[in-house]
């Protein structure tokens, strides 16, 4: 018998966890964007800060999810050894990614934890930098529009879904305050 597959979790959804967890949240429906730079002129409208979102593996075939500033230059070769990864860090495969989150290239999101695959995720990383703005924005599973909340209430939504995420300067990870 073939296993089970799981539906990956809809907008509808994440929107209902969120209030049930009494997260306030402001979704901003737009265009679909693949890439940071493919979005800039849609976040002038969306004051505070912007992500990108890196679905990584290591040697072994661990799992991570970083989630930096949108201008951080993150530094993999660092954040690897950080994290006491096997080998160097590379991009998922976005068969794995999709897979393991649910999600499309260009849809990478924290949000996407709250699918069950996600749990393959071995660690979250989140770019401190990024924690440093009132709130955060992320596209809700979808690249077609983008959601914003407070850092707190994305820090909530992370944990309730199983992770307790690393707080790292991402574009200097092996830094001793990091």
């Amino acid at each position: 018998m073939p296993p089970t597959r799981v539906e990956p979790a809809t907008r509808a959804d994440l929107f209902s966890l969120f209030e049930a967890l009494a997260i306030d949240h402001q979704t901003v429906e737009h265009r679909p964007v693949y890439t940071v730079d493919e979005g800039r002129d849609l976040k002038v409208g969306m004051p505070g800060g912007h992500s990108k979102n890196l679905f990584l593996k290591d040697k072994k075939g661990a799992l991570y999810l970083a989630v930096a500033w949108c201008d951080t230059a993150v530094d993999l070769v660092g954040l690897g050894k950080a994290l006491g990864a096997k080998g160097r860090l590379s991009f998922g495969r976005p068969e794995l990614m999709s897979d393991t989150l649910g999600v499309i290239p260009g849809a990478v999101t924290p949000f996407a934890l709250i699918n069950e695959t996600a749990r393959a995720i071995r660690e979250v990383v989140l770019d401190r930098t990024l924690l440093q703005y009132e709130k955060v924005w992320f596209h809700p599973l979808e690249n077609s529009a983008t959601t914003g909340l407070g850092v707190e209430d994305m820090l909530k939504f992370i944990r309730h879904c199983g992770f307790e995420p690393r707080i790292i300067d991402l574009c200097a990870p092996l830094a001793a305050d990091a």
